[in-house]
């Protein structure tokens, strides 16, 4: 379902918005401040971190790509405007924010906090209905279950499970959404990038 190009960037201002507070309660954090009511994730984390994030993220891309290619559906996606990518972006901020900072349960011990992953990242797979229902002009709606939607909600899952390790493993000891924010949006640039190799990214508005 393509969006109005206001509505895109009306997300992006207010994910920009919303960014600026968490940056604001993260610089406070990291200058060793407690901050009651930050928001979550607002804690520093190492740059090799981050930097094993967006690698991780970057690599499930390929793979992701690889397989539509093997797969012979690189042509079953929709053509997209530059200014979706603006979109991509704060979409990587929102569901990061939501799911990786709220979505999980860790009070519970390990196996807990475990099942709540898998869990989570089965419904943030689920969330991306686009890739597996079709609206037709008609009205109403239809499933539309193929190699395509499997194979990209396999990957939708394999990228949650990626970033919820990104913000609970011992590397990331305060548990700093940082890494999540910047694997995700690398991705999601990423995944642009590639339609736009392949030509489905076509105009600018």
């Amino acid at each position: 379902m393509n969006e109005s190009p206001w509505f895109t960037i009306a997300a992006a201002a207010v994910a920009a918005y919303l960014f600026s507070l968490w940056w604001n309660d993260y610089r406070t954090v990291r200058e060793s401040r407690a901050k009651a009511g930050a928001l979550p994730g607002a804690a520093p984390v190492s740059k090799c971190w981050t930097m094993v994030g967006i690698i991780g993220a970057l690599v499930l891309v390929g793979i992701e790509s690889t397989g539509e290619y093997a797969l012979g559906v690189v042509g079953e996606q929709s053509t997209v405007t530059v200014l979706a990518l603006l979109g991509f972006l704060a979409a990587g901020f929102y569901e990061e924010l939501i799911f990786r900072g709220f979505i999980f349960y860790d009070r519970g011990g390990r196996r807990c906090l475990i099942l709540s992953i898998l869990g989570a990242s089965l419904l943030f797979a689920l969330l991306h209905y686009q890739y597996y229902l079709a609206f037709p002009d008609t009205g109403g709606w239809q499933l539309n279950l193929g190699a395509k939607s499997g194979w990209t909600l396999l990957l939708l899952f394999l990228n949650s499970l990626w970033f919820y390790y990104l913000r609970f493993s011992r590397h990331n000891a305060q548990r700093s959404l940082l890494p999540c924010f910047l694997a995700h949006m690398a991705s999601n640039a990423a995944v642009f990038g590639v339609k736009a190799a392949q030509g489905f990214v076509s105009g600018w508005w």
